[in-house]
């Protein structure tokens, strides 16, 4: 979930619209229009394939300049194999224009309607995030929308009989969509609560058919909106421990997409559970804190620890750091090594990739990721400095990571005989010849990794 949102909740004088407004107003229509047809003609790579960039971080800078500085990076992204970038809440928050949108007050305000005292959004204009998008598809990425619907925030103060007193649960969004009362909140006249709430915001209720219509089930819905209206291609669904999986399901199955919750937990059973109630994808916060230990610790036997991409690969989204966490600060990039070139769908983080980090180095993990990492995997050997695996497709790869002080050596079994490989990372020179029974010595430097294949 995002950090704590530091905000004060007032009330503001909002255009008045009514609960049943379904029409989109003239100049969103012509915006309607354009999107479709620019649609129309444009046919994106399936998202999962290669790895996912997340395009933003906490705090990123203001002033609406964000969508164009993304719209900026995306050729280079695309011809270094990123497949999909994932984008921070798009719509008008509580916080206007200083909100990272994790405060949703307005689902349909890309940043058209002067409320929350900003027109545009944190990210920048309608038109400019319609121009993200574009820009996106014409590089054959696809563009993941960030779902926040376990809460609401910005309400005006009302009485709220459920509540014996007043809730701040009156929203009367600018763009007359998906305007909620505390009829649409917990407590209510279903139930009281359900999986959770956060952060004493007003906790939406599912339950309600009209928050269900208005989520998936309209066709001016949020689903078919960002879909159909914006482009959208997938969801990452926000604090998703916060309500029922069947919520992530339903609104995947009115629009399709790729689908991803974040649910925070360190358990890989337990994510291997939602996963399959939700019929969706997990960031895989096990194999994050297996690695966070592994690295941290110096010990990277806790890499053959339990994780979702061992017990369900396809549902896996692997990550080293994010928006809410970034523990790993030892030896980053071997964890990069590690998720590159392993099952699951790799997610790389901006900061690391355009700031902190070697992007030459990224860029030849994600090469190795996209053209070398297939198959099952053997986990060949681990102890506290060396780990060693084997992917099993074709070309298939060995990697090693070494977290000593010294160069290290080491007789692996490989899936080639009498076959020259080499080192795809160039830490190595070395381009040594299988055995008939396929075993061959490699090596990896200090605080280092190589990643072996056919030659």
């Amino acid at each position: 979930m995002n950090r704590i949102i530091t905000m004060a909740i007032s009330a503001m004088l909002l255009c008045s619209c009514s609960k049943e407004a379904n029409e989109l107003h003239d100049e969103d229509q012509q915006s309607v229009n354009e999107v479709q047809n620019q649609e129309e003609q444009i046919v994106t790579k399936s998202v999962g394939s290669k790895v996912m960039m997340q395009a933003f971080y906490w705090d990123v800078p203001g002033n609406g300049v964000w969508w164009n500085t993304v719209s900026s990076k995306i050729p280079s992204w695309s011809s270094a194999g990123i497949d999909a970038i994932w984008l921070p809440p798009a719509t008008k928050a509580a916080g206007g224009g200083y909100s990272m949108g994790y405060d949703p007050f307005d689902y349909f305000d890309f940043g058209s309607y002067n409320q929350m005292g900003n027109t545009e959004t944190r990210f920048g204009s309608l038109s400019e995030i319609q121009s993200l998008i574009s820009t996106a598809h014409s590089n054959n990425i696809s563009v993941i929308a960030d779902i926040v619907v376990n809460h609401c925030s910005g309400g005006a103060s009302e009485y709220n009989p459920y509540a014996g007193g007043n809730t701040y649960t009156d929203f009367q969004p600018a763009s007359g969509m998906f305007a909620r009362s505390y009829h649409d909140f917990h407590p209510n006249d279903v139930h009281s609560s359900d999986a959770g709430a956060f952060g004493g915001y007003p906790d939406l209720c599912h339950d309600k058919i009209y928050v269900q219509d208005w989520l998936y089930n309209n066709s001016n819905s949020i689903a078919k909106y960002y879909k159909n209206v914006m482009g959208f291609d997938g969801w990452r669904f926000d604090y998703v421990k916060g309500f029922e999986p069947w919520v992530v399901k339903n609104f995947k199955n009115a629009v399709g997409g790729f689908t991803v919750g974040e649910y925070w937990d360190g358990n890989a059973a337990t994510l291997d559970w939602w996963t399959g109630q939700a019929e969706a994808s997990a960031f895989d916060f096990a194999c994050y804190y297996r690695m966070r230990d592994a690295f941290n610790n110096n010990d990277l036997t806790n890499l053959n620890g339990d994780m979702l991409l061992k017990r369900n690969s396809y549902r896996a989204v692997t990550f080293v750091a994010n928006h809410d966490t970034d523990e790993i600060y030892s030896n980053k990039l071997l964890a990069y090594a590690f998720i590159l070139t392993h099952e699951g769908y790799p997610c790389l983080f901006y900061r690391d990739y355009e700031d902190w980090l070697d992007k030459s180095k990224l860029n030849n993990l994600v090469w190795v990721h996209n053209n070398l990492a297939s198959g099952g995997t053997s986990y060949l050997y681990a102890d506290n400095d060396e780990y060693v695996a084997r992917r099993n497709g074709s070309p298939g790869l060995i990697v090693y990571i070494n977290n000593s002080d010294s160069w290290q050596e080491r007789w692996v079994d490989t899936n080639w005989s009498n076959t020259v490989i080499k080192d795809y990372t160039g830490h190595s020179g070395w381009e040594p010849t299988t055995q008939g029974d396929s075993w061959v010595k490699i090596q990896a430097p200090p605080h280092g990794y190589t990643v072996w294949s056919v030659k």
